[in-house]
């Protein structure tokens, strides 16, 4: 059964405001902060990092999240499922997404816990460490799962972070079973090697049953998930074991997999790196964005290449300018494309 569409994309991922703030390398070494990576931390760890950073920037973001706004910048149709509490950074997170256009109705936990932070430690390479505390993300279950959003969406793309709270994977299964039941597609980012590390043999058996059909990746994390060295044996595998995928590769690029197809694309040059918080979900919004509205493999690349750019150019995960005028003014849009 294939209903109409009032969905481009619906994103599922934890609902986090992320706190900014610049540091030292010697500043993570000095604070037990893994580089590059995202720490799972509790209440108490998040109140310790908070107090230790220097002047900060607060704004919403969650992989997920982020990918939402960014498709919705393109001008596309999209939606969230994302836990946040009845509490004051819940309200700040539920304000922000809608404003960027992206229908987000999931209810509000009342009490504890209280709405999640991520605690993000940018280092002068441009390279974020962030230090999440899970909050109310850990409380998405199955009840929030909105049946007429998932049953009407072209596509459903979820954050493998989310894999880490237990309930959570019963609502990505059950919102994935309501999108293939009509007609829709699932999608997936891997999210980061040691969330992989985690989750690998689960994360195979998800594209290998065909729960996914579209992967996103970087290069550490192809790597982490076949447990291989080498870039391109991890590139064969992939493009076997799921019906399209999309690896990122920083300033090489990214590479585009379907079957023993193999695509690549460049990377847009830059004026400065400031951080690359986002770079990741904001491809994923230019790869997505150009997949639900019928371009071809490379363009999708290109715009999520576009996207990716933009981001890292600027602190935070959300882009500061519209990506739709962004796509026109580099010739990857034309003015009236739909």
């Amino acid at each position: 059964m294939t209903l109409a569409k009032q969905f481009d994309v619906l994103c599922i991922g934890n609902a986090i405001v992320d706190v900014f703030a610049r540091c030292d390398d010697d500043f993570l070494v000095a604070n037990g902060i893994v580089k590059g990576a995202m720490n799972l931390i509790d209440a108490e760890r998040a109140e310790l990092l908070y107090g230790r950073m220097g002047p900060a920037i607060e704004a919403s973001g969650g992989c997920a999240g982020n990918t939402a706004a960014g498709i919705a910048s393109f001008g596309a149709r999209s939606a969230f499922f994302g836990k946040v509490s009845n509490d004051h950074l819940g309200k700040i997170y539920a304000h922000d997404i809608r404003a960027q256009g992206v229908a987000f109705d999931t209810r509000p936990l009342e009490g504890e816990p209280p709405t999640a932070r991520s605690m993000i430690f940018v280092t002068p390479d441009g390279e974020r460490s962030m230090n999440t505390y899970l909050g109310a993300c850990v409380e998405l279950g199955p009840e929030d799962v909105e049946r007429d959003k998932a049953e009407k969406a072209k596509l459903v793309y979820f954050e493998g972070y989310l894999w880490d709270p237990p309930r959570a994977k019963d609502a990505i299964r059950l919102t994935a079973q309501y999108a293939h039941a009509t007609g829709g597609e699932v999608s997936m980012s891997l999210s980061d090697s040691f969330c992989v590390d985690r989750y690998r043999d689960e994360f195979l058996e998800l594209m290998r049953s065909g729960t996914v059909d579209i992967v996103f990746a970087n290069e550490s994390e192809l790597k982490s998930l076949y447990q291989t060295s080498s870039f391109e044996a991890g590139l064969e595998q992939i493009g076997k074991d799921c019906k399209l995928a999309a690896v990122t590769r920083s300033e090489l690029g990214s590479v585009i997999v379907r079957g023993g197809e193999i695509i690549p694309i460049e990377a847009i040059a830059i004026d400065e790196l400031v951080d690359t918080t986002g770079a990741g979900d904001l491809y994923a919004a230019g790869f997505l964005y150009g997949y639900v509205t019928g371009r071809s493999l490379a363009d999708c690349g290109r715009l999520g290449s576009l996207a990716a750019g933009i981001v890292i150019q600027q602190i935070g995960p959300r882009p500061q300018k519209n990506l739709r005028q962004a796509a026109e003014q580099s010739g990857l849009l034309a003015p009236d494309a739909a």
